[in-house]
């Protein structure tokens, strides 16, 4: 053991003597009163070679104070021993060098001295980290660059500040010991590492709001976290409104620098004061019969904060008015109870009151002793009479009376009362159809006349009349109501079928039966829905019928299976639903009839058949014979008086405005060519000895058949005659042509030229073209025919020369 601590001791030995063998100069003895780093030495290994030695070297900071006054200051002198002193040059880099904030450090280039030039101060910046190079004199690096991380020892050259200039705080009055009201806090600017920076907290001053209240101390402070508590008891806002408090805060804890501030600490109010009357008794008055807002105002005190829960009044009546005549309201400003009127009141009933009134906050109330009941007193209000109206009972009066009611019926007594018990006189005002009687002492309303819904003056089936009542006072005052008479249905009427007589399907499949509906004078609740029923009285007349209901008023009769067609009489019971309800029998004819396939009734056949049912066979011939017979009648008749209305000589305009054609045709026959000789004989015009041609040749143009019936000296007109000016005179026209052509004796009777139109060979009239024998057809204009008008643009046509 001996040897390992003596070997130990030899190798320190060694190693001091290798660290102070190296000669010193007045240059080195300053230099080795600084620190002196080697981040690139060498060192021996192996057979006695030099080696670069390993990089991995860690380099401790290098610190500096802030605020010297030394400057400037050698910090740290680096070197390497890769080549021999002088031929290596030392250079740095970085923040305080060449980068922001520059002009705080420098290196000798040729000793490796880092020097400090200017002052630092660690708020700013509290450390620096800058590389140095090794390079040799031609400017090559020898070594990697090393870091150098300087830090600035942190000095204590600030004070503590309070964040707020003044802090606020409240706490309840009366709260205990060590409640908790605020915290104040402050900031150092120095190192938070070092005592420079530790804060102590303390009051140095505490005076109450108002001044010289409490002179005890009230609150303490924690010195390390600045939270301000209750430290004694008493706090009374009743007493004092609140606190002032000078606080100081010192770092180096609580011996270096310090500052100042103030505390302001308000103390919050507490129900802990209840409400209490100024006086046991209030009086006051009322008016009978008035609905007053304010008749007067009770007071209370309380020591709370002013316009707050704890100091506002709820007053509550709690006795003295059971009708609740009364009401107590709060005047927000001055917490006085307002007592109103709400309900009229009586001097004849009751004449004054005595209403116990109790107060209390609208908060609960927090007292640190007993509980105490709440404050009450007694008010006492006056009740001053006055001379009161009569007034109705109900106004306006409604009364309900049956229709039909007699003249004499009661319909309402002891309508009115006066309050003042004084005797009444009753009067009508408006009455429009007599129907009231008013007795003008007692009140009571009788029936004029006959109740009915007769009269014009009813607005859905309710009378409206006036009435008044006045007492007889010194000072008489009167009251006015209406009267509404609701006349009442009364089911007087039955309901009565709409109609009586009808036609059905005999097939029960084809359509939907017979529908009845009725029909009744009454109304609601007296009249429909309507019950139709078959009067079973005589089961046989009702044996193939049945009823069913369709609707309040419509019920379909109905064949159970197919009966004799013909007419039947089945009783139909129809009653409503009034109360009672009335009901009568009503025969309604039925005529089952023929239907066809639509369902749609024939009832002129089954009449026939219905009729022929109970006959002979030689009577229903005769009766089929004189319908045939009358059927034939009229049709003779109606056929000779068209024949009657025809027209004879009106000719194209007589008959039609419809077609031209057709009035044309209306002239007597227009014939068929050379087969129609029943208008016109041609062998009454021809000589008995000439050779009749042969049917196919035609006649010759222009050659014309003498007539007979005209005689020969008369001159033929001239053709064509002149148009008339204006078309409604073609029937003038026409009736001049027709006297002309009867007057010419070279052409035939006029009612037969139609035929002698141009008809192909073989026929035996000529051409019409000879009949104008003065003119030909190219020498006339029949432009004007474009004139009468569309019915006559075809015959305008046929001669239009283009």
């Amino acid at each position: 053991m001996c040897h390992k601590v003596f070997a130990v001791f030899l190798l320190l030995v060694v190693a001091f003597y290798q660290v102070g063998s190296t000669p010193a100069t007045e240059q080195q003895a300053e230099e080795d009163s600084t620190k002196v780093l080697f981040p690139w030495r060498q060192k021996t290994v192996g057979s006695g070679g030099l080696q670069r030695a390993k990089r991995a070297w860690v380099i401790p900071p290098i610190n500096t104070p802030e605020n010297t006054k030394q400057i400037p200051k050698n910090l740290v002198q680096i070197k390497s021993d890769t080549l021999e002193p002088g031929k290596v040059l030392y250079k740095i880099q970085g923040p305080g060098v060449d980068e922001d904030p520059k002009g705080f450090f420098e290196i000798n280039e040729t000793t490796g001295w880092v020097t400090l030039m200017n002052v630092l101060d660690r708020e700013t910046h509290s450390k620096f980290k800058i590389k140095a190079y090794a390079l040799d004199l031609s400017g090559k690096p020898m070594e990697d660059p090393t870091e150098l991380e300087i830090h600035v020892v942190d000095q204590n050259d600030n004070r503590p500040t309070f964040v707020q200039e003044e802090f606020t705080g409240r706490v309840h009055e009366n709260s205990k010991p060590g409640t908790s009201v605020m915290q104040v806090e402050a900031t150092d600017a120095d190192d938070i590492e070092t005592d420079n920076a530790a804060l102590a907290y303390s009051i140095i001053g505490q005076e109450s709001i108002p001044p010289f209240r409490i002179n005890k101390t009230m609150f303490g402070i924690d010195e390390l976290t600045g939270i301000i508590s209750t430290r004694d008891v008493g706090l009374d806002r009743e007493e004092v409104e609140g606190f002032n408090i000078t606080l100081q805060v010192a770092d180096m804890s609580g011996s270096g620098l310090s500052s100042y501030s103030s505390a302001l600490i308000y103390i919050n109010d507490v129900n802990d004061n209840a409400p209490n009357f100024t006086s046991e008794t209030f009086q006051m008055s009322a008016t009978e019969n008035k609905v007053q807002a304010d008749i007067g105002r009770i007071t209370v005190t309380d020591e709370d904060e002013p316009q707050t829960e704890n100091w506002w009044v709820k007053y509550t009546i709690t006795a003295g008015d059971p009708e609740g005549n009364f009401d107590i309201r709060r005047d927000d400003a001055t917490n006085e109870g307002i007592v109103s009127v709400v309900k009229p009141l009586d001097y004849e009933s009751l004449n004054y009151y005595e209403l116990v009134v109790m107060a209390e906050n609208e908060s609960p109330l927090r007292l640190m002793g007993p509980k105490t009941p709440p404050s009450s007193a007694t008010v006492t209000i006056n009740v001053l009479n006055q001379n009161e109206p009569p007034g109705f009972r109900q106004s306006p009066l409604r009364l309900s009376v049956p229709e039909g009611s007699p003249a004499g019926t009661l319909l309402a007594s002891n309508i009115a009362l006066d309050p003042d018990r004084q005797a009444l006189r009753y009067d009508v005002e408006y009455d429009p159809d007599q129907w009231l009687f008013l007795d003008d002492e007692s009140g009571e309303i009788t029936a004029n006349k006959e109740i009915t819904k007769n009269s014009r003056f009813l607005t859905k089936d309710v009378y409206m009349a006036v009435i008044t009542v006045e007492d007889t006072g010194d000072y008489p005052s009167t009251a006015t109501a209406t009267v509404y008479i609701t006349v009442l249905e009364v089911n007087d009427f039955a309901p009565e079928p709409i109609s009586l007589s009808e036609f059905m399907c005999n097939d029960p499949e084809k359509g939907s039966g017979l529908i009845l509906s009725a029909t009744d004078k009454d109304q609601p609740p007296h009249s429909a829905p309507f019950l139709f029923s078959l009067d079973d009285s005589e089961p046989e007349n009702i044996r193939n019928w049945t009823l069913h209901r369709i609707n309040d008023t419509h019920a379909a009769l109905r064949l159970l299976s197919a009966v004799v067609e013909g007419e039947y009489v089945l009783p139909v019971v129809l009653s409503d639903s009034g109360t009672p309800a009335l009901a009568e029998i009503h025969m309604v004819n039925v005529t089952v009839c023929h239907c066809n396939n639509e369902g749609d009734c024939q009832p002129i056949l089954a009449a026939i058949f219905s009729a022929g049912a109970g006959l002979s066979l030689g009577a229903l011939l005769i009766i089929l014979g004189s319908v045939v017979l009358l059927l034939l009648l009229l049709l003779i008749m109606a056929a000779v008086e068209q024949c009657r209305q025809r027209p004879i000589r009106k000719g194209m305009l007589g008959v039609s405005d419809d077609d031209i054609r057709d009035n044309i045709l209306n002239y007597d026959e227009q014939g068929g060519g050379e087969e129609d000789e029943n208008a016109y004989n041609m062998d009454q015009l021809r000589n008995p000895n000439e050779i009749i041609p042969p049917p196919t040749t035609a006649m010759p143009r222009g050659k014309q058949p003498v007539r007979k019936d005209t005689p020969y000296n008369y001159p033929s007109p001239s053709y064509p005659r002149k148009t008339p000016a204006d078309p409604t005179d073609i029937e003038d026209f026409i009736n001049d042509g027709l006297d002309a052509a009867d007057k010419d004796p070279n052409v035939p009777p006029y009612d037969t030229a139609l035929i002698y139109d141009f008809e192909g060979d073989g026929s035996l009239a000529g051409s019409l073209s000879s009949i104008a024998s003065g003119s030909s057809d190219g020498d006339q204009d029949y432009d004007y025919l474009n004139s009468w008008g569309p019915r006559f643009n075809k015959l305008a046509n046929l001669y239009d020369k283009h």
